[in-house]
């Protein structure tokens, strides 16, 4: 395989522990490297993929300290875009716990990749020897020029025979670029564009109902309730509504509090017209993981992503269900992780896929 994924990274400033920045400052905060994209791209390197990020970014130091990240982790950083444009977007997050929510606070307005145009981007070698290109939601919502380049991106891979996915990743913060819109509205508007030529969509209870308006009967994500079946009728709308997706993927999360979550996905293979669920019980019934100790959710959705596009991408666990499991064991791990980054390796994936989530120490 060779991914590649585009989009936006910025530097995550977080408070030690559970602490609010209110808190915090002035005082320190933990800095560290995290974007949708990036966490993809990382995620499928250290699984043991070839994965590729491109972005734009300011030439200074702190694009280097980036660089040499995602080399650590095995990510190609030749399509980082140095620019003299903009600058490094920052984020805030507060880790939730018990009842109070997780917080994201942006600081990314005029970021580089916000202000570059599409013609920029060197698309050949963006594109030479790619199997498969990622993109998210998000980076449309950045600017309306970042919107142009995700279309043209698309557009890119799609003419070179690249299979396409795209999570959805609705953020209601960032949809703003376009004055007297609503942001689901300028979501929906510039999303259904971009789906044009995607194949398989990721998202999770809420997406597809803010971003496309298709939304779950009978489902409640507040109160922790779903109906399952409800969710394949969703993927079957999308996929009517979207010609070229051949997969429909649906994270399924259910928030007892911050703390505390069940969290397993749906697969939607739209050829066959059958879905399936993970992770399963004995009797193949979907039975979610259940997460007491939420260390980090954050980029969760993303370790999902990685770890669907690495199985999709591995032929020996690429049948629907196999990759699922795979999929939702890696995004599982990954709450057990600080930062955005899902630094969980193939054989521990594997491991809780067939029964390993004990939490025993290896020896």
């Amino acid at each position: 395989m060779r991914v590649v994924t585009l989009g936006e990274v910025m530097m995550r400033l977080m408070p030690p522990g559970w602490a609010r920045v209110t808190q915090t400052l002035p005082g320190s905060l933990e800095a560290t490297f995290g974007g949708a994209e990036a966490n993809v791209a990382v995620s499928i390197a250290v699984q043991g993929g070839d994965a590729a990020y491109c972005t734009a970014l300011p030439d200074n130091p702190i694009t280097e300290a980036f660089a040499r990240e995602m080399r650590k982790f095995g990510v190609d950083d030749s399509l980082l875009l140095r620019v003299p444009e903009g600058r490094f977007g920052i984020y805030f997050v507060e880790n939730g716990a018990n009842q109070r929510g997780g917080t994201v606070i942006y600081d990314r307005a005029g970021s580089s990749i916000s202000l570059t145009p599409p013609d920029r981007y060197p698309w050949d070698r963006i594109f030479d020897q790619a199997t498969w290109f990622h993109i998210s939601g998000i980076t449309p919502a950045i600017s309306q020029m970042a919107a142009e380049v995700s279309q043209v991106a698309i557009e890119e891979a799609a003419r070179r025979g690249v299979p396409v996915s795209c999570d959805l990743n609705f953020r209601k913060k960032l949809w703003t670029w376009q004055p007297g819109t609503t942001p689901a509205a300028l979501a929906r508007q510039t999303m259904e564009k971009l789906l044009a030529k995607v194949t398989v969509v990721i998202a999770n209870e809420e997406d597809a109902d803010h971003v496309l308006g298709i939304r779950a009967a009978g489902t409640d994500v507040d109160a922790g309730e779903l109906n399952l079946s409800g969710y394949e009728d969703v993927a079957r709308q999308v996929a009517k509504r979207f010609p070229a997706v051949k997969q429909v993927a649906i994270t399924l999360r259910e928030s007892i509090s911050a703390s505390h979550n069940n969290w397993g996905a749906m697969l939607y293979h739209v050829a066959s017209d059958t879905a399936c669920f993970a992770p399963n019980d004995d009797s193949g019934k979907y039975a979610p993981f259940e997460m007491k100790n939420i260390v980090d959710r954050v980029g969760a959705g993303d370790a999902f992503a990685g770890g669907l596009i690495f199985a999709l991408n591995t032929p020996e666990l690429a049948e629907p269900h196999t990759a699922l499991s795979y999929a939702v064991a890696a995004s599982c791990l990954k709450h057990s992780i600080r930062g955005d980054f899902n630094d969980s390796t193939r054989s521990e994936i594997e491991a809780l896929m067939k029964g390993g989530g004990s939490g025993r120490v290896s020896r």
